[in-house]
C-alpha cells in the first residue's frame, strides 16, 4: 500500500452524559477541567482509545494496556525485544538508529502513526520515533457542571482471621461525574512525516474507522455504555503535502452555536462547516 501523500485534517464531536471521560489524579480523579471550568480530556487518553480500537480490530498495537494484553510481554522494553533484530540493535551502541525505527514502524501501526521513544534501562542505544498524527486535547464547547456522590463498600475484603465473623467497617469514597457536555478536539495527519515511519493510505483509514467507533468497548464503572457519544467525524482530505490551507484554519471552519438555554443534547446546538474552496469535508456519524 502506498504511503500517504496528501494532508488530512480532522475534528471529532463527542458528547459526555453522567460520565467521567477523563478522571484528573492529581484532582482525587475529578473529571479535567481548564481554569474557566471547560470540561478536558487529554491527548493522551484519546490516544489510548485508538490504540485500544485499533487493537481490537487485530492491529499490532505497542503500547498495550496490561488488561488489553494480546501477547505475554508486561514491559515496553520486553515487547521491544520480542523483536530479534531489533534486540540487537538497541543493546548495540553503534547500531544503526534509521534501521531500528524502520522495524518499529513495520512492526506496530501505533508507532507509525503516533510515534515513539525506545529508551529502556540496560539498553545501549535509544531512538526517538516521530509520528505523522498529532492529535489534540478535548475541550467541552461550554464549563461542564460536576456532580459527586458519595459512596460506600460494605462488604469485607478480607476476613478477620482473629473473628471471621466481624464484619469491617464501610469504606467511605467519592465518585464524579460531568452531568453533560459536548466536547470537540482537533488532529491532523502528516505526510512528510508518514513518508518516514511507513504510514499508508490504508492505515489513515484505519485511524478514521477508529475515530468513529472511539466509545465501543470503552465502558467502565466511570464510563457506562451510552454515556460517551461520537457524534460527528470530519475529515478533510488536501490535493497537496503540505495541504491547502493550515490546520488551523481548517479547525476554525467547524462552527458549533448553541440554540438553547440549558443544553440538555447535542440537538440544542447548530453545527456547520465553512466552506472552504478547493477543499471538500466529508462527514461520517459516529456510531
Amino acid at each position: 500500500m502506498a504511503v500517504l501523500q496528501n494532508k488530512i485534517d480532522f475534528s471529532v464531536i463527542f458528547t459526555v452524559n453522567k460520565a467521567n471521560p477523563n478522571g484528573d489524579p492529581l484532582n482525587g480523579n475529578r473529571p479535567r477541567q481548564d481554569f474557566m471550568g471547560h470540561g478536558e480530556v487529554s491527548d493522551v487518553a484519546l490516544k489510548r482509545k485508538i490504540r485500544n480500537r485499533l487493537q481490537d480490530e487485530g492491529e499490532s498495537i505497542f503500547v498495550q494496556s496490561d488488561e488489553r494484553r494480546t501477547d505475554g510481554y508486561r514491559s515496553l522494553k520486553d515487547r521491544a525485544e520480542s523483536v530479534e533484530e531489533l534486540k540487537k540493535l538497541l543493546n548495540d551502541t553503534k547500531g544503526d538508529e534509521d534501521i531500528a525505527a524502520m522495524l518499529a514502524c513495520q512492526r506496530w501501526l501505533d508507532v507509525r502513526a503516533f510515534g515513539q521513544v525506545f529508551a529502556f534501562k540496560d539498553n545501549k542505544l535509544s531512538i526517538g520515533v516521530r509520528g505523522p498524527v498529532s492529535i489534540h486535547t478535548a475541550t467541552s464547547l461550554d464549563p461542564v457542571d460536576v456532580a459527586s456522590m458519595q459512596i460506600t463498600k460494605s462488604v469485607n475484603s478480607t476476613t478477620n482471621k482473629k473473628n471471621p465473623g466481624e464484619k469491617t467497617r464501610d469504606t467511605m469514597g467519592m465518585k464524579h461525574r460531568v452531568d453533560f457536555g459536548v466536547y470537540v478536539f482537533h488532529g491532523s495527519i502528516n505526510p512528510q512525516l508518514a513518508e518516514k515511519t511507513g504510514f499508508t493510505e490504508a492505515d489513515a483509514e484505519k485511524i478514521r474507522q477508529a475515530l468513529i467507533t472511539l466509545f465501543v468497548n470503552d465502558a467502565s464503572s466511570a464510563r457506562p455504555d451510552g454515556s460517551m457519544e461520537v457524534n460527528k467525524v470530519l475529515w478533510w482530505k488536501h490535493s497537496s503535502q503540505i495541504g491547502q490551507y493550515s490546520s488551523a484554519k481548517i479547525h476554525r471552519a467547524l462552527k458549533i452555536n448553541k440554540k438553547a438555554e440549558p443544553v440538555h443534547s447535542i440537538n440544542d446546538y447548530d453545527i456547520s462547516i465553512e466552506t472552504l474552496e478547493g477543499l471538500a469535508c466529508e462527514i461520517y456519524e459516529g456510531l
